[in-house]
């Protein structure tokens, strides 16, 4: 089944709950997401998280608003548990506060968010606004994003951390850039999280990153697994492969986050959207057995016949 198919049958039955419409479509919603374990704490997280750069930007809109807090309801009503945030992301963490704030209390919610600018007293100020932003005190994970004055903030994050204001350390990068500093800096101070990019077409964290957290024990979120979009686009219309059923995918976006979040060393992958329906459709891929390794190359030699 791809997307359009999935979100026809969605309208043709007249589903209006993100379950309602999971139900319609025959998929599995009984089924729990997949957890991975923090290495660090040992804390459980599901396989799924959430991204929201971009599609949670939407200002003082209260119809944008409420559809966001419709993709919130079906994330959470999928068991979906990391939201990931940035003060990068324009009004996004103003937006996660409100929807969080109309919502009953989540037992798997996962809090992450980062620090984005440089010296110590801002770094302090913007993570304090952070806190507001989202109504929360203490944060799941603070992560020091694109490496933005690091030793500074680092100091601040390992303070914060043993006063109990946050529970996890990490640092990111994304389009698949740094890499050589960002292995140099994991493997040299501690950190429980790394986020950098990862899908079937951008690799490069195989050779290097994915290998280095499962040697340090280090907890990985993978941002961009659907190229912002642009993998999608470019698979639209080119048929599944027929062995596709055998990993439990109906549709391409599926297919790409199996193929990410069955790497052993991702312990949560953060696709974005602002479509409910989507992100029912993204969370079955976080549900049944992940492919072994052989499957996982199978599908990437696939996609790259395409």
């Amino acid at each position: 089944m791809d997307r359009r198919r999935f979100l026809n049958l969605a309208a043709a039955t007249g589903a209006t709950t993100a379950l309602g419409t999971l139900a319609a479509a025959g998929l599995a919603a009984n089924t729990a997401l997949i957890a991975r374990t923090i290495p660090s704490s040992g804390k459980s997280v599901p396989i799924l998280g959430m991204g929201t750069w971009i599609t949670f930007n939407v200002g003082k809109s209260k119809s944008l608003r409420t559809k966001r807090l419709e993709v919130l309801k079906a994330f959470f009503e999928g068991g979906g548990g990391m939201i990931d945030s940035s003060p990068m992301y324009g009004t996004s963490e103003e937006v996660v506060g409100y929807c969080l704030e109309r919502l009953p209390p989540q037992e798997k919610l996962f809090t992450a968010t980062k620090v984005w600018t440089v010296s110590k007293q801002m770094g302090i100020r913007q993570m304090e606004t952070s806190q507001s932003l989202w109504g929360h005190k203490t944060f799941d994970l603070m992560q020091i994003h694109n490496l933005v004055d690091w030793e500074v903030h680092m100091e601040t994050l390992n303070t914060w951390k043993s006063d109990g204001r946050i529970k996890h350390t990490g640092i990111t990068t994304s389009h698949g850039r740094r890499h050589d500093e960002f292995e140099k800096i994991a493997r040299n101070n501690t950190f429980d999280f790394a986020q950098f990019t990862y899908n079937v077409e951008d690799r490069e964290a195989e050779n290097r990153l994915l290998p280095m957290a499962a040697d340090l024990g280090i907890g990985v979120i993978i941002n961009r697994p659907f190229q912002r979009g642009a993998l999608i686009k470019k698979l639209q219309g080119k048929p599944l492969p027929p062995w596709a059923p055998e990993i439990g995918v109906r549709s391409w976006p599926q297919f790409l986050l199996k193929f990410v979040i069955s790497h052993p060393a991702v312990t949560c992958a953060i696709p974005a959207t602002s479509n409910p329906e989507h992100m029912v459709e993204n969370l079955e891929a976080g549900r049944d057995a992940l492919p072994d390794p052989q499957m996982r190359s199978r599908m990437a030699a696939y996609v790259q016949s395409l």
